[in-house]
Parts: structure tokens; sequence; C-alpha cells
């Protein structure tokens, strides 16, 4: 298919994730419907598939302890309540708020849903048989949650080694743009701000890639040294870059940094020193530990996956 000229193909507009979470869902109920426990099965099936199709494999473990761990919870809650001299609908609410506030101190990030549904359907229900009823939910739920588990492990796991590499190739380029300015012959001096933005957003890939859990898994443990190392190297260069950028005046380029700054494009006019003054030996010193760093982050880059 042909694309109009000047036209931009946009990506596709359904993730990978969104796939997954529709497998694992359909899966759960083609399981559920055979081997579920209860008539509210396709429910919480459903909920637990959802729950486990997480960004990360540890955010999927975590949601697949959460999920359990408040099914059980609710079903405790509703016990105690029941047993309390109040109307239902008072336990309800205050089981409901006991809930709400118990995630939220907890920092968990999922919606309590289950709990919340459980302990309405125990308080609302006398006839309902607590435990029977609660351990018909965990196995309803659990049946989702191995299957959504299974499906975000197995199925296309999510790898963004290559967008880490991606980002850091792209440091290059913002770091030569930032030595251009500061050498161009105006006053102005750049800010390494949008920089360390981009780092910090590395670090944060990188946080995420740690997380994953990956058939390889020693490939993975040493592309995690690898990529660590990179951000380390980088951390370093943007210490020198703040260094150049906090100078109250910069010096001009001695001739070595002059061409090899040359040498990667940059356009830089300031003339070489024919008498170093204090400003030129500091900002050649800082200048030479950014192409120095710069050239040992490719190195690492340029080394291969095993």
């Amino acid at each position: 298919m042909k694309f109009p000229a000047g036209s931009v193909r946009k990506p596709f507009p359904i993730g990978m994730r969104t796939v997954k979470t529709a497998l694992a869902v359909t899966l759960s109920l083609m399981v559920i419907e055979p081997y579920g426990a209860s008539p509210a099965k396709v429910v919480f099936a459903t909920i637990g598939a959802i729950s486990a199709v997480g960004p990360t494999f540890t955010a999927s473990l975590l949601a697949c302890m959460t999920q359990i761990c408040g099914v059980t919870v609710g079903v405790l809650l509703a016990l105690a309540l029941m047993a309390l001299p109040i109307p239902p609908l008072v336990g309800v609410g205050v089981g409901i708020m006991v809930i709400i506030t118990s995630y939220h101190h907890l920092k968990l990030k999922l919606v309590p849903v289950l709990p919340c549904l459980v302990l309405v359907n125990i308080c609302l229900n006398p006839e309902v048989e607590a435990l029977s009823y609660s351990l018909g939910r965990i196995w309803d739920t659990a049946i989702g949650l191995a299957i959504g588990m299974l499906v975000n492990t197995l199925v296309f796991p999510y790898d963004n080694s290559k967008k880490i590499r991606q980002m850091m190739a792209g440091l290059d380029q913002d770091l030569i743009h930032i030595l251009e300015d500061l050498f161009d012959g105006d006053d102005h001096l750049p800010q390494a701000d949008d920089l360390e933005g981009k780092i910090h957003a590395l670090e944060g890939q990188l946080a995420l890639f740690s997380e994953q859990r990956l058939l390889r898994r020693k490939r993975q443990k040493r592309e995690i040294q690898r990529l660590s190392t990179c951000e380390d190297t980088a951390q370093a260069l943007l210490v020198e870059l703040e260094a150049l950028c906090a100078m109250p005046a910069v010096g001009r380029l001695n001739r070595e940094n002059r061409q090899a700054l040359l040498a990667l494009g940059a356009k830089v006019s300031r003339e070489e020193p024919e008498t170093e003054t204090t400003e030129d030996v500091v900002s050649n010193y800082h200048v030479s530990q950014v192409l120095r760093l710069r050239q040992k982050l490719k190195g690492q880059l340029a080394g291969r996956r095993r």
C-alpha cells in the first residue's frame, strides 16, 4: 500500500499489552466455564485476567498477590462487620471505607473492586455461606490471574532494552548540540536540563527492564549490568556538562578539542588561545572529559549481547 507524498504513517492504534489482555480474558473464560466454582465465576475470572497483565513481571506478580489477599480480606472484614449490631448497609459503607483507605496507605495502584464485591455480597446476602463463598471467589479469581500471568510472561514478553539503547544513542546528538552552543562564539550558555531529564527517563526505563522476567534470564542479567554501566557513564558525562554550563564565562578551545568537535560536525567559532587563561584551562579540561566519556559510552553501547 502506497501513502501520499508528505503523509505520515501512524502507528497501529492497538498495543501489544491490549492484545495480550484480550487473549488472557478469552482463555480465562474458556477455562472458567467448566471449572468455575460460583455463579459469578465469569466476572471474577475476567477481573483476575485483566489485573494480571501488567507492564512488568513484578507488577503482574504484585497484582496476583493483591487480588488473592483482597478477596480474603473482604471475607474476613465482612464476617467481622456482620458480627456487630449495625445495619448491613452501614456495615457495607464502613467496610468499603476501610478497604479503600488500606489500599491508599499501602500505595496499591489496583482498584479494590474484588474485596468490595465480596464484602457487599456477604453483608447483603445473609443466606450466603461465607467459607464456601470465599473459597469459590478465590478459585475463580485465581484461574483468571494464573492465565493472565502466563500470557503476560510467555506471549511477547515486554522487553525495552532496544528502547534503552536508542535513548542512550540519542544522548550523543544532544551532547554535540550543547557543546556547539557553548563554543559558537556568542555569549549565550545552554542549559543541561533537557539532557538531565532524558537521563532520568533512562533510569525509569532501566528500572522497568530490571523488573521483567525474560526467558533468557542470564542474558537479561548481563544486559542489565551493561546498560547500568552505560547509565553511570551518562551520569558522569552530565556532571561534566553541568560544570561547563555553570561557568560564568566559557573559555576558548585549544587545538585538540577544537579539531575533535569539528570532526563531530559541531560548528565552533571561538579562536584558539595563544596564551591560556584560567577559564581556558578549566573549559578545555571539562571538554576533554566530556569527549572521553562520550567515546567510552559509544564503546559500551557498541558491545553486542551474547
